[in-house]
């Protein structure tokens, strides 16, 4: 029994140990497996490494030229300063004695570091762009005496814009690629350069170029002995935009001439080319270019004019008179009036219980639709508003281009807003009341638009019906020679009747032209028609006379759209300027634009610089009348 004992115990030992032995074996096969199976390629990437590195070599972003072949921006050589971990022994010595070379802070350069601690220990890890020639002769001078071996200097080409800012907005800016982007973007990695907003951003893909390489022999302690083969990087794709360079240049000049922010969009009524794109106040790119600093970064955000915000495509504002084209096409389209229709202005009219002012009190008398355009008549247009509804104005509307996006080729456009009936069932359960369409028929109320949506409209209006989507792409260059990108297609067509457009070019022409508030963007030998336009900031009691007595901060913004020649137009667009009290100061930056845009069609000298106006007018019948403005609310109360 005592043998049979021992054989059962020895049996039960001997399958343990078996069992041991072959889950140790199981381990050690995963291990290996693991080890040179799924990490192969990093484990023979730091043993080449011991005696081999491969640096990377950045691609120049592609060069951006303007429609005329022009160079817009362009790259320059800068040089960047990294660590190379695999290489120190004390990284708090190497951060510590960086910072006193190049007069910066331990803690950003060890933030630097510490944002690239899982990538491997032989990739430079960069903690200064665009040094300076000063920082660079430091570090290479502390490298030949050995007490900086694991710091590197690189040249990196660096992104150049114009020094004036001009078009910041369009072109956008890069940057070091976030963590979104890389795990987006399977083309992206960590560190890499890439577009951040504007054209950088959209067309970042063509922009970018492929990175090169060289491969160097390195000794123990890093340094490099000699370069084993190299690949150089290829540039990235040319763009040429639609973009004319003299025109832009016009239109930031006449806004800064007259000291007004704001925005403006010009565009080719026929193709949706955009001519010029502004937004002022705009930003340098090249402080981005190189990794822009926290200082600079907070001025920027913080400031109370937003310049890092687009206002051609991000700006949301009521486009006061600007908007009765819209009421004019919808109620000749629909049969609602004719060219000849006559409606009778005393100064104010009385809808559904509430007396609605027209801007000029002793009224217009009996006026049709190019005189009511011509002198803006309020009543005329309430009494068309009132006629068609609030779904007619917004299926019109939206046919011209506003509430929805225009489709251009930059990022974060936002839309505006044309209300209707379903609109405000979903956005507040409740009907819509008739009397809100008053004030909605003079571009007031719930309206809102984007400047960018109004050049679209203008561009419809120029063009018979056509919806273009303006675009700013007009050829590639990939070395192979440019060729030319095809247009987007129309979002839209509505053929407008004859009489409606011939009423419609007329009435525009007239005011600017005639007795009309546009006069100032009057060019002689040329028919330019237009409208200028109103957009309340904040309810002003006592109406005009308040407005006067307001500080400019709290003056109204104003509109001027356009399109030229009348019959056959070429140029079409909009000037959005900021707290000028009316469209007049608008008209005058479009004329500026104009003038240049039509000098060189004909091969003539550039026009110069105008002049700023000893004092801006404010043109009386585009201040809002509050009561008008604010009318909504009131008619809420009122309406059964």
């Amino acid at each position: 029994m005592v043998v049979v004992e021992e054989r059962r115990r020895l049996g039960v030992r001997l399958t343990v140990l078996q069992a041991l032995a072959t889950t140790v074996f199981v381990l050690l096969a995963i291990f290996f497996w693991v080890l040179q199976i799924i990490q192969h390629d990093r484990y023979e990437e730091l043993a080449e490494n011991n005696h081999q590195r491969t640096l990377s070599l950045r691609a120049p972003r592609g060069i951006v030229f303007d429609r005329d072949g022009r160079v817009l921006v362009e790259n320059r050589n800068s040089y960047n300063i990294s660590i190379v971990r695999e290489h120190t022994k004390d990284l708090d010595r190497t951060i510590g004695l960086l910072a006193e070379v190049l007069d910066a802070a331990p803690a950003e350069l060890r933030q630097a570091v510490d944002r690239y601690r899982n990538q491997p220990a032989f990739r430079p890890i960069t903690i200064i762009h665009d040094a300076t020639l000063a920082q660079v002769a430091a570090v290479t001078a502390r490298r030949l005496d050995f007490e900086l071996p694991d710091v590197v200097v690189e040249r990196v080409p660096t992104r150049r814009y114009p020094t004036d800012a001009m078009a910041a907005h369009l072109f956008g800016y890069v940057g070091e690629a976030t963590e979104a982007q890389v795990a987006q973007d399977a083309g992206i990695g960590s560190g890499d350069i890439v577009g951040q907003s504007g054209i950088e951003k959209v067309y970042n893909s063509l922009l970018s170029g492929e990175d090169g390489a060289r491969r160097v022999v390195v000794n123990s302690v890093g340094r490099e002995i000699r370069t084993l083969d190299e690949i150089d990087p290829l540039e990235g794709t040319r763009l040429k935009l639609t973009i004319d360079a003299d025109v832009q240049r016009a239109v930031e000049e006449g806004f800064r001439t007259l000291s007004y922010n704001g925005a403006a969009v010009l565009l080719d009524p026929t193709s949706g080319e955009v001519l010029a794109f502004a937004s002022l106040p705009a930003y340098d790119p090249n402080a981005f270019a190189s990794g822009i600093d926290r200082a600079t970064w907070n001025a920027l955000s913080s400031d109370d004019l937003r310049p890092l915000n687009d206002r051609a495509i991000q700006g949301r504002y009521s486009p006061g008179s600007t908007f009765k084209m819209v009421l004019a096409a919808a109620a000749l389209e629909e049969g609602v009036v004719t060219p000849e229709t006559r409606i009778r202005c005393n100064g104010a009219a009385t809808f559904y219980g509430r007396r609605f002012r027209c801007w000029n009190a002793a009224g217009h008398g009996a006026i049709d639709v190019r005189g009511a355009l011509e002198r803006s008549c309020n009543v005329y247009f309430y009494t068309i508003g009132n006629m068609l509804g609030v779904d007619r104005i917004e299926k019109w509307a939206t046919r011209f281009g506003l509430g929805v996006r225009s489709g251009v080729d930059l990022p974060n456009e936002v839309t505006g807003l044309v209300p209707s009936t379903a609109w405000k069932q979903r956005a507040t359960g409740e009907r819509w009341y008739p009397g809100e369409t008053i004030s909605v028929s003079i571009g007031q109320g719930q309206v809102s638009v984007t400047p960018i949506s109004m050049a679209v409209m203008m561009a419809t209006l120029a063009n018979g019906g056509i919806r273009v989507t303006p675009h700013l792409l007009k050829a590639v260059d990939d070395g192979t020679g440019w060729k030319a990108v095809p247009p987007p297609a129309p979002q839209g067509a509505t053929r407008l009747k004859p009489e409606t457009d011939a009423a419609i070019r007329e009435g525009l022409w007239m005011v600017v032209n005639r007795a009309g508030t546009g006069s100032r963007a009057r060019i002689h030998g040329y028919d330019v028609a237009g409208k200028t336009g109103t957009a309340q900031v904040i309810s002003l009691a006592g109406g005009r006379a308040a407005a006067g007595r307001t500080s400019r901060d709290l003056r109204d913004h104003g509109w001027f759209v356009f399109f030229a020649p009348v019959e056959r137009p070429t140029i079409a667009g909009v000037v959005f300027t900021e707290h000028a009290a009316g469209g007049g100061n608008a008209a005058a930056i479009a004329r500026h634009a104009m003038e240049t845009y039509f000098a060189k069609l004909e091969g003539r000298s550039l026009p110069p610089v105008p002049a700023p106006p000893a004092q801006a007018p404010v043109v009386g019948d585009e201040v809002p009348d509050a009561r008008v403005a604010d009318v909504t609310d009131m008619l809420l109360e009122a309406t059964p």
